[in-house]
């Protein structure tokens, strides 16, 4: 047997249960302070050594990637649970839920975009496509407004976030509502073109090049 063909051992149960802890404490630290926290303080807020988040996350890169993978899945089950409703208020459930979820993990959002988990990322746009659909029909959006316009949106939200940290924590929710407003406004007209499907692409697939870059 060559080692590609030596099976993945499960981890053990304390193991698992170590792992647990660190990501919930990351979760917490991390919107707290940021990504200056340092391995140390998330290892004291989850009651282990530090040689037990490094044995499973070599570095902070790693734990704060983690996090942003499993905050994507995640949001993809919002998503699915907001098309669920199927009668146009899901747009704006997921994007409040989105907003929510960028303000609990403070730090890790700017990781998203360029997710090696491309899949979910590209999942969650078509998610967001569905529901403008379902919004445009139900007349919760206006006709004009497009799934750019949207992604957009999403993108200064994760900044209002980032800027605004625990000074202004809910800023971001004023800064939606004033964007939904404009989405249901029937006579919004503008000479600018949204973000295309194909520009969201190339952005994500920038990033993603980018970001596998800074780990080489």
């Amino acid at each position: 047997m060559t080692a590609h063909d030596t099976p993945h051992r499960p981890m053990r149960r304390d193991a698992v249960r170590n792992q647990q802890l660190v990501i919930d404490a990351a979760r917490d630290v991390l919107s707290e302070v940021g990504t200056d926290a340092s391995m140390e303080l998330i290892a004291s807020r989850a009651g282990v050594g530090v040689g037990t988040v490094y044995r499973r996350f070599p570095n902070k890169e790693a734990l704060v990637d983690e996090i942003a993978g499993l905050m994507l899945s995640e949001l993809v089950e919002e998503g699915r649970r907001a098309l669920a409703l199927g009668d146009g208020t899901g747009l704006e459930v997921f994007m409040r839920a989105i907003g929510h979820s960028l303000a609990r993990h403070r730090g890790c959002a700017d990781k998203l975009i360029g997710h090696s988990k491309t899949g979910s990322v590209e999942e969650l746009r078509d998610l967001a496509a569905e529901l403008l659909d379902q919004a445009r029909q139900s007349g919760r959006v206006g006709p004009v407004i497009e799934l750019g316009d949207v992604m957009t949106a999403l993108w200064g939200m994760r900044g209002i976030v980032e800027t605004s940290g625990g000074t202004a924590p809910d800023a971001w929710e004023r800064y939606l509502d004033i964007h939904l407003a404009g989405f249901r406004a029937p006579d919004l007209a503008s000479e600018r073109p949204a973000v295309t499907r194909a520009q969201l692409s190339e952005i994500s697939h920038n990033k993603t090049s980018a970001a596998a870059a800074e780990r080489r």
